[in-house]
């Protein structure tokens, strides 16, 4: 018989050893629990082009969004999920959202006095490559803490987003929740133990994010990188990586268009996006710093330090796919430095 998530959530933390005992000292009050919270967690673009794995921003638009009610039953359950076409269960158990929110509330030793129901809306593509299930549990997570009067710090929270993040997609990497729950642009300099950095975000700094509606699976497109690669590529991609730090934090506008090039992910990943090399031609002529994939794809970003120069990109290059037949959606935002928020 297969494992409900919740299941595997609770086997994989055993095995991993994952240190949830400074929740043990945590004091809730669950008469000052809140009726309901609605809450927003960003989109994401993870890797940054050069930075596979750690480095990610967030931005302002698009997002999902998560209402939490409490009820009298001890237990979560999902109430209603839309914008997924249907794509995602509403069992509590096989959800991740609501099976990370459960573990928590198992963690606190609260799950036997607690009861809260879910609503889930979706308001980006799944599978985009824009962190679609990441900001689903950082949505849900960010809201049960807030129903229970903001207990942890969003640091104690990451270690459960990436539980569900390894879920979603059966890696367990913080490239997505950590700026969907931090905020800003994040830098993962390890794993193990966890340890995430927030970086500066240049005030101009502005994506063009563009998702062609074609469809290329996160586990599909982890599966094309190479296990091994050239010492001197290897070389070339640290120096790009070390380069982009470094002008984020000088906001050198100039270092960011040299260093924002990846050698070693793209070129494989590219094959599965049509008009790839195309748009990148089109970004590059009409402006942009840089331009790669988000995430694993098939989303796509051209950074930008304007505004009016993102659109002009993202419309340049929706016109470009429709003339190809294939639809798109477009996105242009500069980084969310907020993460998380409370709506209403």
């Amino acid at each position: 018989m297969h494992k409900t998530i919740l299941e595997e959530i609770t086997t994989e933390v055993m095995a991993n050893n994952l240190n949830v005992e400074y929740l043990k000292g945590k004091v809730i009050d669950l008469d000052k629990m809140l009726p309901e919270v609605r809450v927003f967690a960003p989109a994401t673009v993870a890797n940054m082009i050069c930075g596979f794995d750690i480095l990610g921003f967030a931005v302002e638009q698009p997002g999902d969004e998560v209402i939490m009610r409490r009820k009298e039953q001890p237990g979560v359950t999902i109430k209603q999920i839309t914008g997924d076409d249907g794509r995602l269960p509403l069992d509590p158990s096989k959800n991740t959202v609501s099976a990370c929110v459960q573990y928590l509330l198992q963690a606190l030793n609260i799950a036997s006095k607690v009861g809260v129901e879910i609503e889930l809306h979706k308001h980006m593509p799944i599978g985009s490559g824009l962190g679609s299930s990441a900001a689903s549990t950082v949505a849900g997570l960010f809201a049960i803490n807030v129903m229970l009067g903001s207990p942890l710090t969003k640091e104690e929270l990451l270690p459960f987003c990436v539980e569900g993040e390894r879920l979603a997609c059966g890696t367990g990497h913080a490239d997505n929740v950590a700026p969907a729950l931090y905020g800003g642009i994040t830098l993962i300099r390890g794993n193990e133990p966890l340890d995430v950095i927030s970086i500066p975000s240049p005030k101009e700094l502005v994506a063009a994010v563009v998702f062609p509606q074609v469809d290329v699976p996160t586990r599909d497109a982890r599966q094309l990188i190479k296990d091994k690669v050239l010492l001197k590529d290897a070389v070339t991609q640290w120096g790009n990586i070390a380069g982009l730090v470094a002008a984020l934090f000088m906001e050198d506008y100039d270092l960011i268009a040299r260093s924002m090039k990846d050698i070693l992910i793209e070129p494989t990943r590219a094959i599965l996006i049509p008009q790839f090399y195309e748009m990148k031609e089109i970004a590059l002529q009409h402006g942009a710093l840089s331009f790669g994939i988000s995430g694993s794809g098939p989303s796509v970003v051209a950074i930008t330090r304007d505004e009016q120069i993102a659109k002009n990109i993202a419309d340049r290059i929706q016109a470009h796919l429709k003339e190809n037949e294939i639809e798109s959606f477009g996105y242009v935002s500069k980084v969310n430095v907020e993460g998380p928020r409370v709506l209403n």
